[in-house]
């Protein structure tokens, strides 16, 4: 047996805070002010890369280009040679910058050089 009741003395239904009071909006002080437009956005130019950061960033490149096959335990060179070999047509300017700094560890090392192969 379900027994259900009904409130006679329901509550009736809350109205909005400004159905009680009116609206009043204040005038501004001094008038209505014109905005100047703003001066358009320049946009800032791009950092001027040095010769040596450009070739690390074109090195960065060729060892994440897989298509040229892995790069762990073999230099840049190695690995540059070894594709050049099996027909895949490495870049020669890749070639080229390796055999201006073939000193320079950061140059002849691949980014994969700290992780055990």
């Amino acid at each position: 047996m379900t027994i259900s009741y009904q409130r006679s003395d329901m509550t009736p239904k809350r109205g909005l805070i400004t159905d009680t009071f009116k609206v009043v909006k204040k005038a501004r002080r001094g008038g209505k002010r014109s905005k100047s437009p703003s001066p358009p956005k320049a946009e800032p130019e791009p950092p001027q890369l040095s010769e040596r950061e450009k070739d690390l960033e074109e090195l960065k490149k060729f060892d994440l280009d897989w298509k040229f096959g892995p790069c762990t335990g073999i230099s840049r060179l190695q690995r540059w040679e070894r594709a050049a070999l099996h027909g895949l047509n490495p870049p020669q300017e890749i070639k080229d910058i390796l055999l201006k700094e073939d000193t320079d560890p950061e140059y002849t090392e691949s980014l994969w050089r700290d992780y055990p192969f």
